[in-house]
């Protein structure tokens, strides 16, 4: 049980459905997309509202943070985690997941050391959890009913990470190689980690998005492949050519199309290598109808080690700085990349959160080295990187060239974040940071620089002690396309201003399987809405669309919305985005949205029907003409593609 800290916000009864995250990227054309939408165009209008009717009822409207007087812009300990959070993700708005590798950590289940643990929020308490297979440097994601997935991973290992005798299970830690974990989150401590009866085809490590520390082809799997299966893994183009020279595969950038199995060579990225090991800090901006729902993505700190470095008999890579370059890339507008305001100070490992204000916090990390751990007489005890960044910074997409970066207000904090370290955005705005393990064991003790890390810290950015909005209407399932929906805010929620619905934004968060320095799954969407403002009472009725009508944008599964006022978030509303199924998604007729308007007073008849009402104001119009770009254009099913730049 831990102590010492208060719950986090005001719970409240979630909708039936499990909640986590989701995120996954595929290219594809857009004539694809409008020859996909044309059938759906021509479905049924009373058979589409009255789906909808059946599945979205109302949320209860979000109350205020429990937690008040935090101090702004700083980290505050609330206690220490069972096992150190190499694998962290938001399961349900009250359950923090953790994961492990396979190590000697004190807390115990079923007769081993446990690797996998959830924290209680409201409650602030904890209970073990049994992983079952060797988690090391596995992926995750979500997947479109809900179930969080747990894939790749190590074989089974003894003391200090060596290779066990059995693969089978057995003492110490009675770790069976499987490497493909499920788990439904749940409030009530009756759900744990199962193993999925799919295996996958091949040992991976690193699997999705990240490299590995693999410099031999024998030890390489370039291929993907999808979860459920859909067959054999796919050999990639890309990864076979430039895999067994590490450097090069991490300096290069391909697009593939998953349905034609082809790739397209982009240019390489400039100035460092940002994935692992070089591990820079890695997002998808905010996805907006001002930006036409475009993909761009910020990397930003990584390493320039060339590739002759790492095989050279003298490179001692803690004392290698790392990069404080910042570069994006818009790969539906182009294939080169564009340079960026540098990192206040170089950084590798760090971590970005996606904020509700739309601003992106970046955290934990190093200056020097790279990720990764080892035996070698020059590391750091075993880590491959040495001075630790405490101070966090704020990257603001809308600032003027010259002004993203700022660190106006914050504090440091105390506990250096190296090597499987985490973070993930709450519901009530804070970011939960913890982990921190470079070593090949549970490794304490007052000598050891970088030790096996428990302590759990929150953040609180600047907007946590306002009082947030309470808005009356939200959804607890929102389709792709479809009919509008209204939501109230009152004069509280306006901060007595009726102008301020001005600034109000409906945003969508997932906050994604945290781990190797990036949230895979990590996604921000802000809904297209309109409004009707009253003077009289200073209160106004947001009208929202559903999600954009293609799921490549959002993929199905659940989420947080937030409504934003003056860059002040509600508390976060649990939601599903699509069906809640794995399978097609029906896109829907997108409903027009009324002009902006602001009239002295409310009426009856102002928004169509009362938003507190059991179904949500759902009203049809033409197809919208949502952009829908290359690179987010195809209908996904709800399942988890796994490309794998470097394998084990």
């Amino acid at each position: 049980m831990a102590t010492g800290a208060l719950p986090l916000y005001t719970l409240y009864t979630p909708p039936p459905h499990s909640f986590s995250l989701f995120l996954i990227l595929f290219p594809s054309g857009l004539a694809t997309m409008q020859a996909f939408l044309r059938p759906f165009a021509s479905l049924s209008l009373l058979a589409s509202i009255f789906g909808l009717v059946q599945a979205q009822s109302v949320l209860t409207a979000p109350g205020q943070p429990i937690r008040s007087g935090a101090t702004l812009g700083a980290f505050e300990l609330i206690g220490e985690s069972l096992v150190s959070a190499q694998q962290l993700f938001l399961g349900t708005p009250d359950k923090v997941y953790f994961v492990d590798k396979v190590e000697g950590n004190p807390a115990r289940i079923n007769g081993h050391p446990a690797w996998a643990s959830e924290w209680g929020l409201g409650s602030n308490s904890q209970r073990t959890m049994d992983a079952v297979t060797n988690s090391f440097c596995a992926g995750g994601n979500v997947l479109g009913n809900g179930t969080w997935l747990n894939v790749g991973g190590n074989q089974a290992v003894t003391y200090g990470g060596n290779t066990a005798d059995s693969q089978n299970g057995g003492p110490p830690y009675d770790n069976p190689d499987g490497r493909r974990s499920l788990l439904d989150p749940c409030d009530d401590e009756h759900c744990d980690w199962i193993l999925s009866p799919h295996e996958t085809t091949g040992e991976r490590w690193y699997p999705s998005l990240n490299g590995g520390y693999v410099n031999d082809a024998g030890q390489d799997n370039p291929t993907y492949e999808f979860f459920p299966p859909q067959g054999d893994a796919i050999p990639s183009p890309i990864l076979q050519q430039t895999l067994p020279l590490l450097i090069q595969s991490n300096w290069a950038t391909a697009l593939l199309d998953y349905r034609t199995n082809t790739e397209t060579r982009l240019d390489n990225i400039p100035d460092a290598v940002r994935v692992y090991p070089a591990s820079a800090g890695t997002i998808m901006l905010p996805l907006t109808p001002a930006n036409n729902y475009t993909a761009t993505i910020l990397f930003c700190g990584g390493s320039n080690i060339q590739p002759q470095r790492w095989t050279s008999p003298n490179f001692i890579i803690p004392t290698y700085g790392a990069s404080t370059s910042c570069v994006k890339l818009t790969p539906d507008q182009s294939g080169t990349y564009q340079r960026d305001d540098p990192f206040p100070e170089a950084r590798v490992m760090a971590n970005f959160i996606a904020l509700p204000n739309g601003k992106v916090l970046n955290l934990n990390g190093a200056a020097m080295g790279t990720a990764g751990y080892g035996n070698n007489t020059w590391a750091i005890g075993h880590s491959y990187a040495d001075n630790p960044v405490l101070m966090p910074a704020i990257y603001d997409p809308n600032a003027p060239a010259g002004d993203r970066w700022s660190r106006d207000g914050l504090q440091p904090s105390t506990i250096p974040r190296m090597y499987h370290s985490s973070a993930t955005l709450l519901a009530d705005g804070s970011v939960l940071v913890s982990g921190s393990n470079p070593n090949p064991d549970y490794t304490v003790g007052p000598d050891v620089r970088y030790p096996t890390e428990y302590r759990t810290e929150l953040f609180f950015p600047s907007y946590y002690n306002e009082r947030r909005p309470q808005p009356k209407g939200l959804l607890s399932q929102l389709s792709y396309g479809g009919p509008t929906f209204d939501v109230t805010l009152d004069s509280d929620d306006l901060f007595g201003d009726v102008d301020n619905v001005q600034s109000a934004k409906v945003v969508v968060i997932r906050t994604g399987f945290s781990t190797h320095s990036m949230n895979m799954g990590q996604r921000y969407v802000e809904l297209q809405i309109s409004y009707t403002a009253f003077r009289g009472n200073h209160s106004a009725i947001l009208h929202v669309s559903q999600l954009p009508p293609n799921p490549a944008i959002l993929a199905p599964g659940p989420a947080l919305i937030f409504v934003v006022v003056n860059d002040i978030p509600s508390v976060g509303l649990p939601f599903m985005a699509g069906s809640g199924h794995l399978g097609n998604q029906n896109i829907r007729t997108v409903a027009s949205l009324p002009s902006p308007s602001t009239v002295d007073a409310p009426t009856e008849t102002s928004s169509g029907s009362s938003p507190s009402s059991s179904s949500s104001s759902l009203s049809n119009g033409a197809l919208s003409q949502v952009p829908v770009t290359p690179l987010l254009s195809l209908c996904l099913s709800g399942l988890v593609a796994f490309t794998l730049i470097i394998g084990s």
